[in-house]
């Protein structure tokens, strides 16, 4: 008998991000190990694309992303709702399925995406994708520059 996937979407979050910190340890307390929610973080050095969709580290970090168990991406409030959908608590962003309420919110959305790594005092996404690359390079060549 093969094991049914028991997640409904894997949420991919930015373990670096204080305020998406919040947001992920609050679902990960409502899914409440139910395990619909696979909670991938895209920080990690161990972040595959390849295994979610393709969605690179940078697009990743550009904008929220999720990955349901079909294979369908989604990105911006689309995701939030969805997972609030599978945790039981889609009344929370049932508002944004309006369409006009929808496209201020993800316009809101699109700024908060923009500025997330200056807001939260982080180099910029050149930068940290330069600084993950030379780490991922040093840890497959197995020397590194001082």
């Amino acid at each position: 008998m093969t094991q049914q996937t028991q997640w409904k979407v894997s949420l991919l979050y930015d373990s670096a991000c204080p305020l998406c910190m919040r947001e992920v340890n609050f679902l990960q307390r409502k899914d409440n190990g139910r395990d619909l929610v696979k909670f991938v973080d895209v920080a990690s050095d161990d972040y595959r694309p390849e295994d979610y969709a393709g969605i690179t580290f940078k697009a990743a970090m550009e904008r929220i992303h999720a990955v349901c168990a079909d294979g369908t991406v989604l990105t911006n409030v689309a995701v939030f709702r969805y997972v609030y959908e599978v945790l039981g608590m889609g009344w929370v962003y049932g508002i944004t399925k309006i369409p006009v309420i929808g496209k201020i919110v993800d316009a809101v959305y699109g700024i908060w995406a923009k500025y997330r790594l200056k807001v939260t005092g982080r180099p910029d996404l050149v930068t940290l994708i330069q600084e993950r690359e030379a780490r991922l390079s040093c840890g497959v060549e197995k020397h590194c520059q001082v």
